[in-house]
């Protein structure tokens, strides 16, 4: 089996991947792709970096699907093709795709993410020789049920305010605090108005849950960007910490407990029973301060690389 290599797909392709990522996962238990493949997925044409990797069965249906972009990649196979080497097909067509580093002619394996943590995303990452490079935590934590542990007040710093974004006259100083706050991170840090915009065209976004701290002259702190995702036959709407930055040079305020806290208000108080956040299993810090909110784990996803 080779898979097709393409630069951007057609709107039929495109559907029936989509088709192919529900399928998954409702056999699985977890979606296949994260957020900025789906919205890859659903974008406006080809750009440098992004192809897209197609293995069609013998009937003609799509039997798999990988997307590779700027050298992390993402992968589903349909639960009925699966240990039929569809999945190994995907990989190999990846692993030609992502330039070398200049010191050969051969192309770098690419950092494929499995989410779920599923064991046969595991046995193929093995089988093609890669390790467990980044663990990435989903916690999750009631807000409103029975026994739900009560949320602390929320009690801003002296010179803080808090607020909720305005589109176009927040963008400019998000994007300076976010790079700031993750400059080491290579999915969050060094965006643009582009990944902005692009997040700000989807249907769950909400300014009134996009939460900023300013100082005294509109200088901006920190913020607290949550997001609602929709009730589906499985579970109902959930909350999440879908983002949370404050700027480095107002660390030891307070604020990253302050920020979440508020947004955690907020969600509940907007009718959310539970709320999500995802964070890096190494991150310990940050662990101990959801630990303390009274966050636990509830999945994982796995960065795997050769």
């Amino acid at each position: 089996m080779t898979p097709r290599v393409l630069p951007e797909l057609d709107r039929d392709t495109v559907r029936a991947v989509a088709d192919l990522l529900a399928v998954a996962t409702a056999a699985d238990g977890a979606e296949p792709f994260s957020e900025q493949f789906l919205l890859n997925l659903r974008g406006s044409g080809a750009r440098d970096g992004l192809s897209h990797v197609v293995a069609d069965g013998p009937d003609g249906a799509i039997a798999g699907y990988a997307q590779l972009d700027d050298g992390y990649a993402e992968l589903v196979v349909h639960p009925e093709r699966r240990r039929g080497g569809v999945g190994t097909a995907l990989v190999e067509a990846l692993e030609g795709l992502v330039p070398g580093d200049g010191s050969g002619d051969e192309a770098r394996p690419p950092r494929i993410w499995a989410h779920g943590d599923l064991p046969a995303a595991a046995g193929l990452a093995e089988g093609r020789g890669y390790r467990r490079d980044r663990v990435l935590w989903q916690m999750r934590r009631p807000l409103r049920s029975d026994g739900a542990e009560p949320l602390p007040e929320v009690h801003l710093p002296d010179g803080v305010t808090l607020r909720s974004f305005v589109p176009g006259r927040d963008d400019d100083e998000f994007l300076r605090v976010n790079n700031a706050a993750f400059d080491w991170h290579p999915e969050q840090g060094g965006w643009s108005h582009h990944e902005l915009d692009e997040r700000a065209g989807e249907a769950w976004f909400d300014p009134s849950g996009f939460l900023l701290a300013l100082d005294n002259s509109g200088r901006l702190l920190g913020y607290h960007w949550t997001k609602v995702h929709p009730a589906t036959d499985d579970e109902p709407a959930l909350g999440e910490v879908y983002v949370l930055g404050v700027d480095p040079a107002a660390h030891g305020r307070g604020l990253g407990r302050v920020l979440t806290l508020a947004g955690l208000h907020h969600l509940r108080d907007n009718g959310l029973d539970t709320v999500l956040l995802y964070v890096e299993a190494d991150n310990g810090p940050a662990v101990r301060v959801y630990e303390r909110l009274g966050f636990t784990v509830y999945a994982a996803d796995v960065n795997y690389a050769r």
